[in-house]
């Protein structure tokens, strides 16, 4: 018996492997500080943990409507019209187990065998690998640390073929930070609607902007892009409930019903006491997301500030998520040696600094941007201020 291609073809995720490795040496005993995770470290807030609780004693623990509860749907339809500025019925919206079976149920949902996605880089590594899972066909639009990261309409139009389905656009942007314009928007949706595109709006940071930015959804722009997009979100990381896997997704009718029959055939609902605390989370207060929101202000600009004085590191300050995205080409140019090599890749350098400074950090390469590393700044300033003193003092 040997597994399938289709399982071959995909690869494990590095940011999972580099996050494992760093808890078994915790385990170990090593004072491991970690810049690799990719949620908040703060605690759900007291309102929706209790709304859970309250729907355990409630007796709400049994199958749900396979997409979702009419409530957490309408809470995500009045969000999206008082946040986002565009209007959805409960037809077009699902509820799935995080934002990213939301990405999933998508693909499979729109693209058949052979259908180009267009993907900028860096990227988010599950973005590929779920391409290949729906038998799609990744076309890469690389994006420069000179233009923040961000794609340009003429870049876009340059690589669509008769091939290409959909357009994967994720703003606030993991791994980079970048977040787009209005102006940038416009001229990216002009082409969807030219072409006849998809686009898949991933804008599960969006709570999390910095400095003079906006978060601008791309379906607001017009019906004939509404059609043409599905928005991915979810709870996770404005609300830090990532262990409690509830996203969702808005779109047009058709494709948000084909997700719903992936769904139904595949994990079924959602938790149903998740989604009674994910209504609660788009309903009650939200002081606590902007609480959380400046401070990881302070550690972004601490932490930029402090990469930016390692001799070989330059380091744009990003305008939204939690991550920062240094450039260390220089020092893997000048050469940095360990265990008698030479380190000329970034994953060499992270591993490196994983077992020479006990700091974790995720390497450019799992993100298509070799020469770059991604540091989160979603842990304490403590550690912030000690993991980048050790890797300065290595880097020396």
């Amino acid at each position: 018996m040997t597994i399938s291609n289709r399982v071959k073809s995909i690869n494990p995720s590095q940011t999972l492997a580099i996050t494992a490795q760093a808890l078994k040496m915790k385990r170990e005993g090593k004072k491991v500080i970690s810049f690799a995770a990719g949620e908040p470290d703060f605690d759900t807030p007291k309102n929706i943990k209790e709304e859970a609780i309250a729907a355990i004693k409630q007796g709400f623990t049994h199958y749900t409507d396979n997409s979702g509860i009419i409530e957490l749907k309408e809470a995500v339809i009045g969000k999206l019209k008082k946040d986002n500025k565009v209007e959805y019925k409960p037809a077009e919206i699902i509820i799935s187990n995080g934002a990213k079976q939301c990405l999933f149920n998508a693909l499979l949902t729109v693209c058949n065998p052979e259908d180009e996605v267009l993907l900028p880089t860096p990227y988010w590594v599950s973005y590929t690998e779920q391409i290949k899972f729906a038998q799609a066909v990744p076309i890469f639009i690389n994006t420069y640390q000179e233009d923040a990261f961000k794609l340009s309409a003429t870049q876009v139009e340059e690589k669509i073929s008769s091939k290409t389905k959909l357009l994967i656009l994720n703003s606030p942007n993991n791994p980079t930070g970048a977040v787009y314009e209005m102006e940038e928007l416009k001229k990216i949706a002009q082409l969807l609607v030219k072409y006849d595109i998809y686009c898949i709006g991933d804008e599960i940071y969006e709570k999390l902007i910095y400095d003079e930015a906006e978060h601008f959804t791309i379906a607001s722009l017009s019906n004939e892009v509404k059609a043409k997009t599905i928005i991915i979100n979810g709870v996770s990381k404005s609300y830090a409930m990532t262990g409690w896997r509830i996203g969702y997704a808005a779109g047009p009718e058709d494709i948000i019903s084909g997700m719903g029959k992936i769904q139904g055939h595949s994990t079924s609902n959602p938790n149903s006491i998740a989604q009674k605390a994910s209504v609660e989370a788009l309903n009650g207060r939200q002081e606590t997301i902007e609480e959380m929101r400046r401070e990881f202000d302070q550690r972004r600009k601490y932490m930029v500030e402090k990469l930016n004085q390692i001799k070989g590191v330059s380091c744009l300050k990003p305008s939204g998520a939690f991550y920062a995205f240094p450039n260390v080409s220089k020092i893997l140019e000048k050469g940095v040696k360990y265990n008698g090599k030479r380190i000329i890749n970034s994953f060499d350098l992270a591993d490196f600094i994983l077992k020479e400074a006990e700091v974790a950090l995720i390497p450019g390469s799992a993100f298509e941007a070799e020469g770059y590393l991604r540091l989160s700044y979603a842990t304490s300033m403590e550690d912030v201020k000690e993991g980048l003193d050790r890797i300065e003092n290595i880097l020396k």
